[in-house]
């Protein structure tokens, strides 16, 4: 895929930390000597983290430039370098790894979560969220789109595959932590209308789909999409819509 665009991402800044600030909030640390956002993106997560442990060293990573650019600006306080979420390991003395919404794009993201926790040192905290919604409308549609219109061979291997079922991440994590915590939240956010619905996808789910695609056949993919979405996200009493969005949280104490 093309590089992140941290803009489209922070049209829905709001709705985006909202998950970052409920794992937060279940991290079992009073002050980490060093804390790492990995896949901080546009640093608005990194941001929560500078402001809950004030005198912890935080570094924020991701893989991409413009995602990096941005948080640099945001959280001059931070320290920013590029990685590999699918083969980082913390550093000797992290003692909080913080991964919210970026283990899901990582092929074979139990085996990196379990080095990730078998790293860290005893007391350290793996924290991360993802989000559980391939099965939702947004990304049934998606799917269904890429199978039938002029694209099909091309985005054949487009879908994200979905997350795999709870008992799967604790057998796979308990062995190496002393604790671990598992839990589900659907949230449902107040969107303006289908429109909005297609802005938030086209900024994450939505971009395997549309970036192999040339302008022209982009365009058409999108309008159909959003002509589905209006369909199965109807308006609301106030001409609003309400997008469903489970997430998964995982919390696990070294």
């Amino acid at each position: 895929m093309a590089d992140w665009s941290p803009s489209s991402y922070l049209k829905f800044e709001d709705e985006r930390t909202r998950p970052a600030r409920d794992l937060l909030a279940q991290v079992p640390l009073a002050a980490p000597a060093r804390v790492v956002d990995m896949g901080c993106g546009p640093g608005n997560s990194t941001e929560l983290l500078v402001e809950r442990f004030p005198v912890a060293e935080v570094i924020g990573l991701d893989n991409s430039p413009n995602m990096l650019a941005e948080a640099r600006q945001r959280v001059p306080g931070a320290r920013f370098d590029v990685a590999d979420a699918s083969r980082w390991v913390p550093e000797p003395g992290t003692e909080l790894v913080f991964a919210n919404a970026i283990y899901q794009w990582v092929p074979r993201h139990i085996e990196a979560l379990q080095s990730v926790a078998t790293a860290l040192p005893e007391g350290g905290v793996l924290a991360v969220q993802m989000p559980d919604n391939v099965g939702e409308p947004s990304h049934q549609l998606m799917r269904k789109l890429a199978a039938e219109g002029p694209w099909a061979e091309r985005l054949k291997d487009a879908a994200r595959a979905p997350l795999p079922p709870v008992r799967t991440y604790y057998d796979a994590l308990r062995p190496a932590v002393r604790r671990i915590e598992i839990w589900h939240s659907d949230y449902n956010h107040v969107l303006d209308g289908p429109e909005a619905i297609v802005e938030w996808v086209k900024a994450t789910g939505l971009r395997p789909f549309t970036d192999p695609l040339p302008a022209a056949e982009r365009e058409e993919f999108l309008s159909h999409y959003l002509a589905l979405i209006a369909e199965a996200y109807p308006r609301t009493v106030d001409g609003k819509v309400l997008l469903r969005f489970p997430r998964l949280f995982i919390v696990a104490v070294k």
